[in-house]
């Protein structure tokens, strides 16, 4: 799909055309977007989007955790929010506002800060706010929607909605949302509470993901849901799949739930890794593990929109 850049008028923003993706992604794979935007604010991103054909697929990405990118790449338009949507405000004594590019654990640290007490589990998730209220993520018995009042969204047509939290359905790692309509910005209804103890939970909770996570190496996070009563780390871990690998991708050896680029894998030997260790468990284990992984771009002979691997 080919745009021409000089269809787009008055952004603000930074506009690509054929961008590698790797570098937005933290498994640091993936091929070019036909057209890459990052918008200079939220009223930019609508004002883009207000711009972009009707027929043209949009993909939104924050930190690139949690998103794997195939090799040849993606079809039309991808929206990076990562350090440009950024703001964090206090509204009150309880509440504050966080816009969609906010990493999650800056939004943890800051209301810890404030002596807010709730989210300090999310300084746990390799993520933005963007990525945490579509999916509903969370860790350490912690979710990010049991702390949501409200959000900001924009469809495809760049209109900007408010709307409230009890107007999504939410399960585990999951949102119900209406179809073209992204998260910009998060409400979120806290507790006073203690600002030294918040820390210092915050502290604890990272020192304990440093030293069971394969941290500071290419991965996207959890690549699998926990299924109910047990862990998927677990069953990997009992099925012998610590270390497999194929191509330039391994399944960690700290931590089985977590895949590795060693520095030269193609996103191919990720998808690969990932469909093999779901057919290992399911055969030796009887469980049927689910991704948290979700997969976009084109096959390699396939002109596909954004999927979801289950």
């Amino acid at each position: 799909m080919r745009f021409d850049v000089n269809h787009f008028k008055n952004l603000q923003g930074q506009l690509t055309m054929n961008a590698s993706l790797a570098e937005y992604t933290s498994w640091q794979v993936g091929g070019p977007a036909d057209c890459l935007y990052i918008p200079a604010n939220v009223e930019d991103a609508a004002i883009f989007l207000q711009q972009v054909p009707k027929e043209v697929p949009i993909l939104w990405l924050g930190l690139g955790s949690n998103m794997l990118i195939r090799d040849a790449g993606v079809e039309g338009v991808v929206i990076v929010t990562r350090g440009t949507l950024a703001t964090i405000t206090q509204l009150d004594d309880t509440h504050i506002k966080a816009e969609a590019g906010v990493a999650c654990a800056q939004i943890a640290r800051y209301s810890a800060r404030l002596g807010l007490t709730g989210i300090e589990f999310l300084a746990g998730v390799p993520g933005t706010v963007g990525g945490a209220l579509a999916m509903n993520a969370g860790c350490w018995g912690g979710e990010t929607w049991s702390f949501v009042s409200q959000v900001e969204t924009v469809n495809r047509h760049g209109q900007l909605k408010h709307r409230d939290a009890n107007e999504y359905s939410v399960g585990y790692r999951h949102v119900a949302r209406p179809q073209d309509e992204w998260f910009v910005a998060g409400y979120f209804s806290l507790q006073q509470g203690d600002k030294e103890k918040s820390l210092s939970e915050i502290r604890t909770l990272l020192e304990k993901r440093s030293a069971s996570q394969p941290t500071g190496l290419p991965n996207c996070g959890s690549v699998f849901r926990n299924p109910a009563n047990t862990f998927a780390g677990k069953l990997i871990e009992a099925s012998g799949l610590k270390g497999k690998r194929i191509g330039g991708a391994y399944v960690s050896e700290k931590h089985a739930n977590f895949i590795i680029n060693d520095g030269h894998a193609k996103a191919a030997d990720i998808e690969q890794l990932i469909a093999y260790v779901v057919d290992v468990v399911n055969q030796q284990q009887g469980v049927q593990l689910i991704p948290e992984v979700y997969i976009a771009g084109r096959t390699t002979n396939d002109y596909s929109q954004t999927e979801k691997l289950a």
